[in-house]
């Protein structure tokens, strides 16, 4: 029998702490429950009911994200029920909308003319946008589940095209809320919601339903990178590179002294994606405007490869010796002609707090000036 914290999941007894749901346990365990709309840092809905379980005495399946663990409780995630009530949930999300991704062709005979019509609604004569990086799809694959024509809905809402960053496509929307919840309870923006009623429920910016560009998002595209599907895009990546057309790189964003953690997405040496790293600190997944969007520098024709001298008017280019020789030359003749303090240094945010210690030191000790301040001040 189990012991006072301890439960069983499928035949393993497994220990619980006070307050952990059953889908906690079983992550922490490694043992696989699907999920569409639960988001770790927020709190459970089980709006999808992908996650339901069998629990041994209850009158219906539980959803694991909102059941807490019970001493003596014995669950089944992938017993016979289990798996049909996921197939039939996948099934309702697959007949819902556009959702081109030819899992196991469809249903029906007539998927060539669907996809016609799925093609002139993306304006683009290719699959789904996010096929290959779509948790639907996965599931759809892993249970063996296609669309059924005499399931499937018309799209109430057309595709949302005019903000500069996000194209909103509502025919792919499942309504899992892991946007709503990761604008409202991680970024604490709430810039979006759930509006409407039955059939007509759609994801809102507030009562007036104004596009994204009109309503109070910042654009950090947080709600982007928790969509497990394609309702959410990104506008320069869509159809542009596929996950296994890029190569992701971590490093550190520049753009402050926080030192949010991010992959950039790299195909033919250019980078075309930025997203969060989620299993690590400080941002865990969490990205601004500036470090989710603010990339195009990089790879832009006209940025500088090398230090320009101006001479005569132009500039030419000169190796970084030369150019820090002459930087050194012309404020140490500053200095002795005119003092120290006729000089004077900004620092910035997009350095480390140890470059700009070394800024500091660099100013009081070797150019003997008190005149530094820091554009965190303007």
């Amino acid at each position: 029998m189990a012991g006072e914290n301890t439960f069983v999941i499928n035949g393993n007894e497994l220990a619980f702490e006070p307050g952990e749901t059953i889908l906690d346990v079983a992550r922490r365990n490694d043992i696989d429950i699907p999920t569409l709309c639960h988001l770790k840092s927020a709190m459970p809905t089980g709006i999808c009911r992908m996650c339901v379980v069998e629990v041994e005495g209850a009158t219906q399946l539980l959803a694991s994200c909102a059941t807490p663990a019970a001493a003596g409780m014995v669950v089944q995630t992938e017993s016979s029920a289990v798996v049909e009530a996921r197939k039939m949930i996948i099934r309702l999300m697959l007949s819902s909308g556009n959702h081109n991704c030819a899992v196991r062709g469809h249903a029906g005979d007539d998927w060539t003319s669907f996809q016609l019509q799925v093609m002139q609604a993306d304006g683009a004569d290719e699959l789904c946008p996010v096929w290959g990086d779509c948790r639907l799809q996965d599931l759809a694959y892993r249970y063996q589940v296609s669309s059924e024509p005499e399931l499937e809905t018309p799209v109430p809402y057309p595709m949302e095209t005019v903000n500069p960053f996000i194209v909103r496509d509502f025919s792919r929307c499942i309504l899992c809320g892991r946007c709503v919840q990761a604008c409202n309870d991680v970024q604490v923006n709430e810039a979006i919601e759930f509006g409407y009623r039955s059939a007509a429920t759609k994801i809102v910016t507030g009562p007036e339903d104004r596009p994204l560009k009109n309503s109070d998002c910042v654009f950090c595209g947080e709600c982007v990178q928790v969509c497990p599907v394609g309702a959410l895009v990104l506008k320069n990546v869509r159809y542009e590179a596929r996950p296994w057309e890029t190569e992701k790189v971590r490093t550190t964003c520049t753009y402050c002294g926080v030192g949010c953690q991010m992959w950039l997405h790299v195909k033919e040496n250019r980078i075309e994606q930025v997203t969060g790293v989620e299993e690590s600190a400080p941002n865990h997944g969490s990205l601004c405007v500036k470090g989710r969007f603010g990339y195009d520098f990089v790879g832009d024709e006209n940025r500088l490869t090398a230090p320009l001298i101006k001479e005569g008017g132009t500039f030419r280019e000169a190796t970084w010796e030369e150019a820090l020789d002459l930087v050194a030359k012309k404020l140490g003749q500053v200095k002795n002609d005119h003092g120290g303090d006729a000089i004077g240094m900004l620092t910035s945010a997009r350095i480390t707090n140890e470059e700009n210690y070394v800024a500091n030191k660099f100013a009081r000790a070797v150019l003997k000036t008190n005149n530094i301040d820091h554009c965190a001040r303007l």
